[in-house]
């Protein structure tokens, strides 16, 4: 699917015509740079394709809460319900993406922009609690409201953003937002908290909204896409796309349990930290091989999932904002666009080679990610499988920390901090997102819980680093470049385990380690003792031992000298047991011949 995790930026608008004027030089965006014009108003409006498989997917699992997209804002100091609840409703006013309800015409989806109305703002009061129980109380109701599905059919009656405040105190408060995936992502949740700071402001002054018109509404955008991506333009981006990722191999990676035959989204991660050291020797090694840090990271990713499930390529999905046109980035609305990075790490490469072959395929794929991730599924039509995502498995994600963090703003006596949530939603099998920030690289993974145990995704971060740890010492000039499979994976206190401990074999025994002479002395204790059961029979010690000691004196009259071999043309049964026994205590050793081999193996072994 395509999911944006929460990766935003910004480009400046200079950026924009730089990244356009490149782009119209490989014929990917029309020379004339016109805007894309606002539609007549009109009863519906065509999807877009990033939409159109949203709607799909809740087609086969309407009650899914797996693409709602949850955020929450810690407020501290005097609020005005009012003004913030006004500011909710002015936003979704704004942006009628937010007010689209979607239904089928003619066995095709549309939408339909519902007329404004105000948004509800349910109070939670928590504030009667101990301070000790409050964290727990505040982790319970989030994850119970982002795990609230939301309804896209006709029957819907909007908005499509649904908010709850939760009061933890008197000048205390948590503003919890959901909205669905197929009008939003993870640059519109940056875009949805900055206009509400911004009409709080103004409304708690009694001042009228200090927002601009917005040029375009998602809908205009959604006609000018189906009718820009036509013609030249779809299939030079098509030729692409077939080309790259035809014959795509499906990541295996080892799961702690079979796969479900249906996706769950079930989720949990995990978090780590580089070090400054590390951080800055990785930011080196980029800048000397001529690629980025994401391309460094993403070069890292891909060669410890090949380490992992031993396949010499592995795709890898990664987001991008999509928005190179600017009346798009103040748009609320589902822009984001999947990339899939199909990653070749043939031959055992050098560090250095595969950076390189990074590099080409990350370069090639932003040049042509104008192409919806759907529009190339559907081109491609992989085989259906609803247990897994088309195309690939993991996806990576990184993020700037000046992007995302900062200090919290005050506006009006109100200060106004970004919360993490957790909704124990994992939309692939696993997702890295990364995090650059001066105190060092960050690291999250987002995993299934039906697939994989925390301790194995503890254990797969653990290696991520140390392999990370491995190519930061190659930054330095005059250092050999090592190849993938020279990359350490194991920390020193694995390999101490692996290498010392667990070779570690000294057992105290009896004496006698002889297996005949220990059943020989349970069948002179317990000779009535079941030895052997199967269905319809059961052989005693006593038993045992006698149909062995036969099997032993008819050896030694046949001549069986002491370490021969003897051929057991025998299969699995229970008269292989004791033939075994009787080979053993005539002091021979068995060569099992398995009667269903092919005569010629039998004759090779013979």
């Amino acid at each position: 699917m395509s999911i944006e995790g929460g990766k935003t930026f910004k480009l400046t608008s200079k950026r924009l015509e730089l990244l356009q004027a490149l782009r119209r030089e490989q014929g990917l965006v029309p020379a004339s740079g016109e805007r894309i014009p606002r539609q007549p108003a009109r009863e519906t409006y065509p999807l877009s394709f990033n939409q159109q498989r949203l709607w799909l997917l809740d087609q086969l699992q309407p009650e899914s809460a797996a693409y709602v997209l949850n955020q929450a804002m810690h407020l501290r100091g005097r609020l005005s319900l009012p003004a913030l609840a006004r500011s909710l409703t002015e936003v979704v006013c704004r942006h009628s993406v937010l007010r689209t309800v979607f239904e089928a015409v003619d066995g095709e989806p549309v939408q339909r922009i519902a007329v404004p109305a105000a948004v509800p703002l349910p109070v939670i009061d928590g504030s009667a609690l101990a301070p000790a129980a409050r964290e727990g109380w505040l982790k319970e109701v989030s994850n119970r409201e982002a795990r609230r599905p939301f309804d896209l059919s006709q029957g819907a009656r909007g908005p499509l953003l649904r908010a709850h405040l939760l009061r933890l105190g008197a000048e205390e408060h948590v503003l919890l937002a959901s909205v669905h995936h197929i009008a939003t992502d993870g640059w519109s949740q940056g875009l949805l908290m900055r206009e509400l700071a911004a009409l709080y402001g103004a409304f708690a002054r009694a001042l009228p909204s200090p927002l601009p018109e917005l040029p375009i509404q998602y809908a205009d955008f959604a006609c000018w896409q189906r009718g820009w991506l036509t013609d030249e333009v779809l299939e030079q981006q098509l030729a692409y796309w077939n080309e790259t990722l035809s014959g795509a191999a499906l990541l295996m990676l080892p799961t702690d349990r079979p796969r479900p035959p249906l996706e769950t989204f079930r989720g949990a991660s995990t978090i780590f930290m580089l070090d400054v050291e590390t951080s800055a020797a990785l930011r080196r090694l980029a800048q000397r091989q001529g690629s980025t840090l994401f391309m460094t990271l993403l070069a890292a990713f891909a060669a410890l999932l090949c380490r992992y499930s031993g396949q010499a390529e592995v795709s890898i999905g990664s987001p991008t904002a999509n928005r190179i046109r600017v009346e798009l980035e103040g748009l609320i609305g589902f822009f984001v666009n999947t990339l899939v990075l199909r990653i070749d790490a043939a031959a055992d490469p050098e560090l250095g080679e595969l950076l390189e072959r990074v590099r080409r395929t990350v370069v090639g794929a932003f040049a042509h990610q104008d192409l919806p991730f759907e529009r190339i599924v559907a081109e491609l039509q992989p085989a259906r499988d609803l247990s897994r995502s088309p195309l690939f498995q993991v996806m990576f994600i990184l993020q700037n920390a000046q992007t995302i963090g900062g200090a919290a703003p005050v506006v009006e006596g109100l200060a106004m901090e970004p919360m993490g949530t957790t909704a124990g939603v994992a939309r692939f099998d696993l997702t890295l997102s990364m995090t650059d920030a001066p105190e060092g690289i960050g690291g999250g993974l987002e995993y299934n819980v039906d697939l994989f145990d925390r301790t194995t995704i503890e254990r797969l971060a653990g290696h991520l680093q140390t392999l990370l740890g491995a190519a930061a010492l190659t930054a330095a000039p005059g250092s050999p470049s090592a190849r993938l499979s020279e990359l350490p994976l194991l920390s020193p206190a694995e390999r101490h385990q692996l290498s010392v401990e667990w070779l570690d074999t000294r057992r105290a025994g009896p004496g006698e380690t002889r297996v005949d002479l220990w059943i020989e002395r349970q069948a002179l204790a317990r000779p009535e003792a079941a030895a052997l059961c199967w269905v319809g029979g059961r052989m005693s010690y006593g038993e045992l031992l006698a149909e062995a000691g036969r099997m032993a004196r008819r050896l030694r009259a046949r001549g069986l000298r002491p370490g021969e071999p003897v051929g057991v043309a025998v299969e699995r049964s229970a008269r292989l047991v004791p033939a075994l026994l009787g080979i053993w205590q005539a002091g021979g050793a068995y060569l099992p011949m398995d009667p269903s081999y092919p005569e010629e193996r039998l004759l090779y072994m013979l």
